[in-house]
């Protein structure tokens, strides 16, 4: 077959799908990502995640399996040693693997060698979320406790010296770095897995890109529901502890224009790296993934940020753009087919032309490249816990923590932090809740997801099938059998 071609994974982090213009959005400024639709790349508009926080979600997009297959359901349970992992597959068939940026999936005591030739974590010498730590700047954006914007995230207009700021530009240099330096007689295919922080709140962005977004084109803001008893409890407590519910629909917007200036960036460092590939005459070669490991609510509903367990498509539908190397036949359009961000690993396999070696629930996108609209007849995903599991709240964040109105209600044993799972099955979402009413949405009619029919005679048959789809979709994939054999 040849050389296999290079593979870009490149990955947003809280990036919502209709933060794009070519998914409509009039105030987005993303001409790199929009340009791919339209010449040598498709964009799916019903892309979904399988879990709204980072960790559950990277474990998921780099094994093919979903969260409950083996409990990755927590930021604080990430892979184990044996678990599968897309960049240590791609090492083990012959790729040189730079990993760039977030990890969140492999533990800090852990080493990195099974998985890349070389990691770069955005900053030299120190972990974690370290990168970050600015209390004076933090403090200025965020006021004295008890105002409307402690728990806002929102920062607006910053400057590049900013750690925050500079750490998407330090990972971005280092894959352009790379690229110049790549052998141009090379017979190895490459992997570029950048993995960046924008757009994840705090809610800053320096100029040009700050200023650059027109404000008066900032779509509507979906509002708080006058009555809630049809929404998740998640989402009412949210509501209440973050204390946005006194903000106008103009300071929402500021808010909201802030994230789109932060996505006008992240496009403009996929067009840096795109445009690097160019110019070494490795861009053909070279397949190109670019996805975000879940979205944001960004002042929907009157929150910020995202939760565990509740679906709706701010917070699961994902942008997901592939870009094959010029050896894959590719119809370039914006498609409506149903994808799963679980698909991703399926899909490289089959583009580098190797099989992979456990079993895992994603499916290849590649017919669908080439023109094919139907890809699953529905998209899943979850999150929550049971009463008692106590080792899934996430728990340690105190009031002057900005995720404290989040994390204090995950540690409730109300309701409110239900293990849930939803599905999506043409125009139709269904969220089955194990401690509270569950929700059935008709996207069609109702796209802010504020009329839960959940109680509706007329719609009795479609909640029937969405159960049956579930029980058909945990029967598939609840666990799986490891191909070692234990010594007995």
């Amino acid at each position: 077959m040849g050389k296999r071609p290079n593979m870009v994974i490149f990955v947003a982090d809280q990036m919502r799908a209709d933060a794009l213009g070519h998914l409509g959005n009039r105030a987005a400024i993303t001409p790199n990502l929009d340009k791919v639709a339209q010449t040598d790349g498709v964009s799916f508009r019903n892309a979904y995640c399988q879990n709204n926080v980072c960790v559950p979600s990277r474990c998921s997009f780099l094994t093919g399996w979903y969260p409950h297959t083996r409990g990755h359901r927590t930021m604080h349970y990430l892979l184990e040693k044996d678990d599968p992992m897309l960049l240590k597959t791609l090492k083990q068939e012959g790729y040189h693997v730079l990993w760039l940026g977030r990890n969140d999936v492999i533990p800090a005591d852990r080493p990195l060698d099974e998985y890349c030739h070389e990691y770069y974590q955005g900053y030299e010498g120190r972990t974690g979320f370290q990168h970050f730590s600015n209390k004076e700047w933090e403090e200025g954006y965020r006021g004295k406790p008890g105002n409307d914007t402690y728990y806002s995230f929102f920062a607006g207009k910053g400057e590049k010296d900013n750690a925050f700021v500079q750490y998407d530009w330090n990972c971005v240099n280092k894959a352009l770095e790379f690229i110049k330096n790549w052998p141009e007689d090379s017979e190895i295919p490459f992997c570029i897995y950048i993995t960046l922080i924008f757009p994840h709140p705090p809610y800053v962005c320096e100029d040009p890109w700050f200023s650059s977004i027109d404000r008066t084109l900032i779509e509507d803001i979906r509002p708080a529901p006058a009555e809630w008893s049809g929404k998740p409890s998640m989402l009412k407590s949210i509501y209440e502890k973050q204390g946005l519910c006194s903000w106008s629909e103009k300071r929402l917007k500021e808010l909201r224009a802030t994230y789109h200036a932060m996505v006008s960036r992240l496009d403009h460092h996929y067009g840096l790296v795109m445009a690097a590939l160019k110019e070494r005459k490795l861009y053909d070669d070279t397949a190109v993934f670019m996805f975000s490991d879940h979205g944001d609510y960004t002042g929907d509903y009157g929150i910020v940020e995202k939760t565990q367990n509740t679906f709706e498509n701010p917070v699961c539908n994902v942008p997901f753009i592939i870009k094959p190397s010029s050896r894959v036949k590719v119809q370039p359009r914006v498609s409506d087919a149903l994808v799963e961000l679980v698909d991703l690993c399926a899909t490289i396999a089959d583009m580098a032309g190797f099989e992979l070696p456990y079993t895992q629930f994603g499916k290849s996108i590649v017919p669908v490249l080439a023109g094919q609209e139907q890809h699953r007849d529905a998209v899943f995903a979850e999150g929550g816990r049971i009463h008692g599991e106590y080792q899934a709240t996430e728990a340690g964040h105190g009031p002057e923590s900005q995720y404290w109105p989040k994390i204090s209600t995950q540690c409730s044993e109300g309701p409110e932090h239900t293990k849930a799972v939803m599905v999506r099955v043409g125009q139709y979402k269904y969220v089955e809740r194990l401690y509270e009413k569950s929700e059935l949405y008709d996207l069609a009619s109702d796209p802010y997801e504020l009329n839960n029919l959940i109680d509706s005679p007329q719609h009795k048959e479609i909640i029937l099938s969405m159960r049956e789809r579930i029980l058909k979709f945990y029967m598939e994939t609840t666990d799986f059998v490891p191909s070692k054999r234990d010594k007995r």
